[in-house]
């Protein structure tokens, strides 16, 4: 068996056995290709007896090369379940990784913008796109993502089926778990405006969202354009398409919304993952003291 078959298989598991989006594929066949690479390992027996001094080498050798505690933690994982994925390969009763654990991590807050900056983003991508149709396009994509809090990978799944779109959407997430979410006026009247104007078909089993040419729309298209909106407007670089996504969760809370309902929308599978958005709006609230109190200006 060659490296390229070990990493097929790898490739294969990971997108149709675990249904990984492909950003993560990408990620984990390269993470087990270095460590191919480093070891010249060339059968899922030899993998398989890797253990955790092993592993350790290997993040040394990534840690080298400059990195970060974040992406080492990332890295470990893809290691991990790589070589758990190896013992299962060569039949072994134990395929439990080795146990190794991984850099501490600082959670860094979600920095949200503001509802007036997140429209404003909307309607600049539209304003600055170089043609008509691609821009009522952005702005349609930018305001599911701020207004409905999907997730942009979930905005470019969508399909021509889902038009007309009504006052709730149904949306595919993680894990392929599906969830309604409420669409508002503004938002459904973007995507109807930019399904009139686009210039390619929109059947439905076919992508909704269309590139330049026609095929599916990139996340990559999305994020060049939203950075061009944000230099335009002087926000800073954290104002990303996902930083729209943590907005709509903080307003919501910030407008009296509750933990469980705001997990609902968000698709998360966990009521931690959410809780996060506590923390932030807190930190939104001191920004506001601190800017507007009036001892808090000397």
């Amino acid at each position: 068996m060659t490296r390229a078959d070990l990493l097929e298989m790898w490739h294969a598991h990971l997108s149709d056995g675990r249904r990984r989006s492909p950003h993560t594929v990408r990620a984990y066949v390269a993470t087990a290709a270095r460590l191919l690479d480093a070891t010249e390992l060339e059968s899922w027996p030899e993998i398989a007896r890797l253990d955790s001094a092993a592993l350790r080498q290997q993040l040394a050798r990534r840690r080298a090369e400059g990195l970060t505690n974040a992406s080492a933690a990332r890295e470990l994982s893809a290691l991990k379940g790589f070589i758990a994925f190896a013992r299962e390969q060569a039949g072994m009763a134990d395929t439990a990784p080795p146990r190794m654990r991984g850099p501490r991590v600082k959670k860094g807050l979600p920095r949200p913008v503001t509802p007036d900056e997140a429209v404003n983003l909307a309607f600049t991508v539209d304003e600055d796109a170089s043609e008509p149709w691609i821009g009522v396009r952005d702005r349609a994509v930018l305001l599911l993502l701020y207004g409905a809090g999907m997730r942009i990978a979930e905005a470019l799944s969508l399909t021509g089926g889902a038009m007309p779109i009504g006052e709730t959407l149904t949306v595919t997430g993680k894990g392929n778990k599906q969830r309604v979410v409420p669409i508002l006026p503004l938002v459904r009247d973007a995507v109807a405006d930019y399904a009139t104007k686009c210039p390619w078909p929109l059947p439905k089993d076919g992508p909704l969202f269309r590139g330049a040419k026609g095929g599916p729309l990139s996340q990559g298209m999305v994020q060049k354009a939203m950075a061009r909106a944000r230099v335009s407007l002087g926000l800073p670089a954290s104002a990303t398409p996902h930083a729209l996504r943590h907005s709509f969760a903080t307003h919501l809370l910030g407008a009296g919304a509750d933990l469980r309902s705001l997990q609902e929308l968000l698709g998360h599978a966990s009521l931690g993952s959410t809780q996060i958005y506590t923390k932030v709006d807190a930190a939104v609230l001191l920004d506001v003291y601190r800017n507007a109190h009036p001892r808090e200006q000397g």
